[in-house]
């Protein structure tokens, strides 16, 4: 959420992130919005400063007639203040839902486009790997090593259900303990993070109101989440932090889930777009300072830049246009990762900066040295995604005999080298 004063001072800025962005928004519907909420509250005090004044009249008048009078009076002003409450009320909630919907400002570096395709690349890593055989895809290495069951993921969830079985299951394992050890080595605080949250921290961190097709809600009004950041900056809010305290990194566990509304007929097969899957997030928040959140988000990118060297997965590094970094974001990063049987890349990483806009929503604050509360800056990226970082992991690692070499840093945590039949 924007500060309603800045965008005041500012529509055309507001105007043309919405441009930018690709997000229909009537700025000038809000403003209009923000004026009617500031009249009906000028009436609202007025009445009441008009109450309270009656009733003080009425405690120092003696004469009966009169008294009368001006208590008949007060009934009338009372009903007016409880009309111009509503219409007050009305006013306000009507402000609060395009507040809401109000985009933040993107980054000058943020280039224009439509869509991702309009994404800018501005590095890779490695080489892509090459075969001296047709690479197989990850459905049938999953096949052929036994380590997943797709029939019987449909049949037990449905659509896009799947079970992973066998060195599957500790490679994904393995893969939440190397990227756990990897940032709390690097000063980040392991957390394993709920992902049955309540419809206040959605909102708090944008996803509402614009997201909710796409969130599972339960019977009982809460909703799980598709990140563990959802859910570590539920955990902040209404908190006032010292200045001394920040910045505060987390690494956060969490099963994920997501209904892919938008997504018919998009990766149908595979591990690719799942509704449930297992990450690692990256959440930091910090004091409000634009170089501050710069430099993290650079960090950010460069922890999992790390994890994937370390891997040995070749991958490349796009700036997403305006149109691909959402509601909220003032820049993002997607990490995009190599799949051999595609010859592509594929999105497995996403390293967004919000400024204060998801703070405000959540009133989370901190003191800076003079004593003054701030609203706080707040960024996230992805550490590793489960199953689909699999996708390239298995393909890239692929041998002529239909083994998988397993990636030196695993080795430990799994106990072999290679997977076989």
């Amino acid at each position: 959420m924007l500060d309603i004063k800045f965008i005041r001072e500012n529509p055309s800025l507001l105007r043309d992130a919405a441009r930018k962005k690709h997000i229909p928004f009537d700025v000038e519907k809000l403003l209009e919005a923000d004026r009617m909420r500031r009249e009906r509250q000028v009436e609202v005090d007025a009445l009441r400063t008009q109450l309270n004044t009656t009733s003080d009249e009425i405690g120092r008048i003696e004469d009966d007639e009169i008294k009368k009078k001006l208590i008949e009076s007060m009934r009338e002003l009372k009903k007016d203040l409880a009309d111009k409450e509503k219409s007050f009320a009305d006013a306000n909630a009507e402000f609060e839902l395009l507040m809401y919907q109000a985009p933040n400002i993107p980054d000058p570096s943020v280039p224009d486009g439509a869509s991702d395709a309009d994404n800018r690349e501005f590095k890779r890593w490695g080489e892509a790997p090459t075969f001296s055989f047709v690479p197989k895809d990850h459905i049938t290495l999953l096949r052929d090593l036994d380590l997943a069951d797709f029939d019987n993921g449909i049949k037990v969830a449905g659509f896009r259900g799947y079970f992973l079985k066998r060195e599957a299951v500790l490679l994904e394992i393995a893969l939440w303990q190397f990227a756990m050890r990897e940032l709390s080595g690097k000063g980040y605080t392991p957390i394993i993070a709920p992902s049955l949250v309540r419809e206040e921290n959605f909102t708090g961190t944008g996803y509402f109101p614009q997201g909710k097709e796409d969130v599972y809600q339960t019977q009982d009004g809460t909703y799980l989440v598709g990140t563990a950041e959802v859910s570590v900056m539920g955990m902040l809010q209404n908190e006032t932090l010292g200045e001394d305290e920040l910045p505060k990194k987390f690494v956060a566990l969490s099963p994920c889930f997501r209904r892919e509304a938008g997504s018919h007929g998009k990766d149908t097969k595979g591990l690719y777009r799942v509704h449930e899957f297992r990450k690692v997030e990256q959440v930091i928040v910090c004091k409000a300072d634009h170089m501050e959140s710069a430099r993290l988000h650079e960090e950010l990118l460069a922890n999992s830049e790390d994890l994937l060297q370390k891997l040995g997965l070749h991958y490349r590094v796009v700036l997403n246009c305006g149109a691909d970094i959402g509601l909220g974001q003032v820049k993002k990063y997607d990490i995009e990762t190599w799949i051999p049987s595609q010859e592509k890349f594929g999105e497995t990483h996403s390293a967004s900066y919000f400024h204060d806009f998801q703070t405000r929503r959540l009133n989370l604050k901190y003191r800076d040295a003079d004593g003054t509360a701030r609203f706080a800056h707040s960024l996230n990226n992805t550490a590793v995604a489960t199953p689909r970082i699999l996708i390239s992991l298995l393909e890239q690692n692929q041998q002529s005999d239909g083994s998988i070499r397993v990636p030196a840093v695993l080795q430990p945590y799994i106990g072999i080298d290679v997977i076989r039949r």
